[in-house]
């Protein structure tokens, strides 16, 4: 029999006819001989509710007692489900991120995957049970439930695929797969059957919401194989693994992210040592940058740019007040209008033709580009967020629609 994990979204398990309707599909692939593994998000939007109960208590609530309480939601999710399963005569078992063995650092609200003990997860299997798995959380050195970050659930179910040697690890959604573009902004986008590691790991740190970056990478490491399907579909997803390098192949989809804020810390001291003083606060508050800039000097003075998530704002709070106390500078701006639009493909950085398509294009709407960072897949465009659908929709047309034309015409 083989073993597979099984991840489900918090749509796939947004209200009690969805969960009954997830613990039939679990049924059938028990039926069809496989042991199952489940991993389950909270229902629906309940994190984002929890969430602002949490600040209308307290504008900034302490990550420890925020990581309790985000935690409840996918408890709730896992005890339905395993209900659910029971009720049609499977046995089933819900764990917690804890008591199914994984062991996480001691940061909460992004805390890492350190270990995982499959001890008691094997036991409950050996049991003929299926193990339904609270996605998202851990526990860690000091016995305190710990969360992974948004879309944690992802790395929980490909953690688990690694440690428990599963065949592979089915991520359930609301979409049939990845696809070149968000269908909701491009009609004409279309489902990509099988993608690299390292593609998928752009396009889910650029903005691609179909799964989390860490789990991308994770699976990287360990050799995952993940197919991203919908679950209210019995059609083929698509299919994240190790692929050949391919030298023809282009631009392989457009992703964008509106949640992002620029930052300018202005009038920076220029010596050396300030830009890695900065950084470092940054990191130790966890805080993940992209796009950086830094001015030329004047008069001894720099700005430095960069680009965060819209989440590590109130941690960028924390970051400026202790470089008060350390550097002098003038303040920080917040720019809150702009996202993120990138192309990515493995053959990017082989053709420097791709980057003037790209920026003509993006001039010929008349969109004005702000910030450009460049990495062997990707290049990305910081510009007007009023501007993001327009920019999507003439970057499909021109590296995804007009390309398959030429190909077509080729043949």
């Amino acid at each position: 029999m083989s073993l597979i994990v099984q991840k489900y979204g918090g749509s796939s398990v947004a209200d009690l006819d969805k969960v009954k309707s997830v613990a039939c599909r679990i049924k059938s692939y028990v039926d069809q001989g496989h042991r199952l593994v489940v991993v389950v998000s909270a229902m629906g939007k309940t994190t984002d509710r929890l969430m602002e109960m949490a600040r209308e208590i307290h504008p900034s609530p302490p990550d420890r007692e925020l990581d309790m309480l985000l935690s409840t939601g996918e408890q709730v999710s896992i005890a339905l489900l395993s209900m659910a399963l029971n009720a049609l005569g499977q046995e089933a078992i819900a764990l917690t991120g804890g008591q199914a063995g994984i062991h996480t650092s001691n940061f909460h609200t992004k805390a890492k995957i350190i270990t995982i003990d499959p001890q008691r997860v094997f036991r409950h299997l050996d049991e003929n049970k299926v193990v339904i798995v609270a996605g998202f959380q851990g526990m860690s050195s000091d016995y305190d439930i710990t969360t992974l970050g948004r879309g944690g659930s992802d790395t929980t179910a490909c953690a688990l695929t690694a440690a428990l040697s599963a065949e592979y690890c089915e991520i359930f959604t609301d979409v049939n797969g990845v696809y070149t573009a968000d269908p909701r902004i491009v009609p004409q986008a279309r489902k990509i059957n099988r993608i690299s590691y390292d593609e998928m790991s752009e396009m889910a740190n650029l903005g691609a919401k179909v799964l989390q970056i860490r789990s991308v990478d994770f699976s990287q490491v360990y050799g995952v194989r993940v197919q991203v399907r919908s679950t209210f579909s019995q059609e083929e997803g698509t299919w994240v693994e190790k692929m050949r390098s391919m030298e023809d192949v282009k631009v392989r989809a457009i992703t964008h992210n509106g949640n992002v804020v620029k930052v300018v810390f202005l009038e920076v001291p220029d010596r050396p040592g300030i830009a890695a003083l900065i950084f470092k606060e940054l990191a130790d508050c966890s805080v993940s940058v992209d796009m950086i800039i830094q001015s030329e000097g004047r008069e001894d003075k720099k700005d430095v740019a960069f680009v965060i998530s819209r989440e590590d704002v109130n941690r960028l709070k924390k970051v400026v007040d202790n470089l008060n106390r350390k550097i002098q500078f003038k303040g920080v701006k917040l720019d809150e209008a702009v996202a993120k639009i990138s192309i990515v493909g493995a053959g990017i950085a082989s053709d420097p033709n791709i980057a003037y398509r790209m920026f003509h294009v993006l001039s010929e709407q008349e969109i004005n580009i702000d910030m450009i960072s460049t990495s062997n897949l990707r290049i990305s465009c910081l510009i007007p967020n009023s501007s993001i659908n327009e920019a999507v929709q003439a970057l499909h047309k021109e590296f995804i629609e007009d390309e398959e034309v030429s190909i077509h015409e080729e043949l």
